[in-house]
């Protein structure tokens, strides 16, 4: 080893040659080492309290040969003075350090609040639809209804008979489009016509066979198409035919009586003022939904509202139009009515929410299609022809 080399003895406080005594203060040459490296670097001595201290690695060396024989008092002030050194090369470094490390972080401002703004108004509630329209729409079709019921049944039939094929032209589309389903409309339309007219002429038992003789129709007619998705078809179009057709067959037997005309006008007007009654109760004072995953829109007060005007109007209605009737009777019906009419309007809202849509069609401006007028009706029919029954017989 050269006198340039340099060794680094482990767990010792020196550095220096290792063929010369022990050198305090020497750095290590070369560039990865300056002075300043070399002070930070320099260990504390350890302070002997006895005799003498060996250089390490050299205790099998004579004395003369390098050994340092370091009196007490000599290296004790020697290591106070690196102490010291130390101690005040430490104080700068946490000075100069201290800055950084103790510096609070600088939050942002809170900002100046800006001018008062004025409150916005308040928002009226929306119906959803075109008001002026509906009420335009729902005049003019109860102009057509009033007529053709009170002049000439026949026609009134003809009326109905329309509505079915209407409703099953939009509900077929619909199932095409949405869910791929092709009920076939041909046999559902010719059936479903002549189940009301059947049940017009025939009563109850006319409508039942052409109920029969339609579904019998549906499963031939789908039989000259390939066999993919023949069950979901024909179910489907048998859950039309009794949907539409069978339950209007009830609105055709109820103007069989004597009095058929008011009977159906009882039945329209209840139907009519139990949905009115729900809409306006409902949209001034509906707070509770009553069926969220259903219908968003209905409310438990407007279940309320449509139960009060559906029971002040059957009470009108037994007492004034229907012969031999009662008003407690009205209460019963009107109560049974709004029952009915919302249950179905749920029903049809469960299908155009299954289907993805919210109207079964445009035809009616303001209303949707023919079938979106038709959900309540259709489910409350045979009820009301049932109590009416009931009541004051079938006339």
């Amino acid at each position: 080893m050269n006198d340039s080399s340099w060794a680094t003895p482990p767990h010792t406080g020196y550095w220096g040659p290792s063929d010369q005594g022990p050198v305090q203060g020497a750095a290590p040459a070369g560039s990865a080492y300056d002075a300043h490296d070399a002070q930070h670097t320099r260990p504390m001595p350890t302070v002997p309290d006895g005799p003498a201290v060996p250089r390490y690695g050299d205790d099998d060396q004579d004395d003369d040969r390098g050994t340092a024989r370091l009196s007490g008092p000599l290296f004790r002030d020697e290591a106070f003075r690196d102490e010291a050194f130390r101690s005040e090369t430490f104080r700068e470094e946490t000075a100069s350090a201290q800055p950084y490390a103790a510096a609070p972080q600088k939050q942002n401002p809170e900002p100046m609040p800006d001018a008062p703004q004025p409150a916005p108004a308040p928002q009226k509630k929306s119906a959803g639809r075109d008001l002026g329209a509906a009420i335009g729409v729902g005049v003019g079709l109860g102009v057509v209804i009033v007529a053709s019921l009170f002049f000439v049944k026949a026609a009134f039939v003809g009326v109905i008979a329309v509505a079915v094929v209407v409703g099953l032209w939009e509900l077929t589309s619909r199932l095409q489009e949405r869910k791929g389903i092709k009920a076939p409309l041909v046999p559902l339309a010719l059936g479903g016509a002549a189940m009301v007219v059947a049940g017009y002429v025939r009563g109850a038992e006319g409508a039942w066979v052409a109920m029969a003789l339609t579904a019998l129709a549906v499963l031939v007619w789908r039989m000259t198409e390939p066999p993919e998705g023949y069950l979901k078809d024909v179910t489907a179009a048998v859950f039309a035919a009794f949907y539409v057709p069978f339950l209007a067959t009830f609105v055709a037997m109820m103007l069989t009586a004597e009095d058929g005309a008011a009977r159906v006008l009882t039945f329209l007007l209840l139907t009519v003022v139990s949905d009115t009654g729900a809409y306006a109760v409902g949209w001034r004072f509906g707070t509770h939904k009553l069926a969220p995953r259903i219908s968003p829109g209905k409310t438990r007060e407007g279940l309320v509202g449509a139960v009060a005007f559906a029971m002040a109007a059957g009470a009108l209605c037994m007492e004034f139009l229907i012969d031999d009737g009662a008003w407690w009777q009205g209460l019963l019906l009107g109560l049974a009515v709004a029952a009915s009419a919302t249950l179905g309007d749920l029903g049809e809202s469960m299908i155009k929410r299954d289907l993805g849509i919210k109207d079964m069609g445009t035809l009616l401006p303001g209303h949707g299609g023919i079938m979106d007028r038709l959900d309540s009706l259709l489910p409350t029919a045979p009820v009301v022809w049932l109590l009416l029954v009931l009541f004051v017989g079938s006339g």
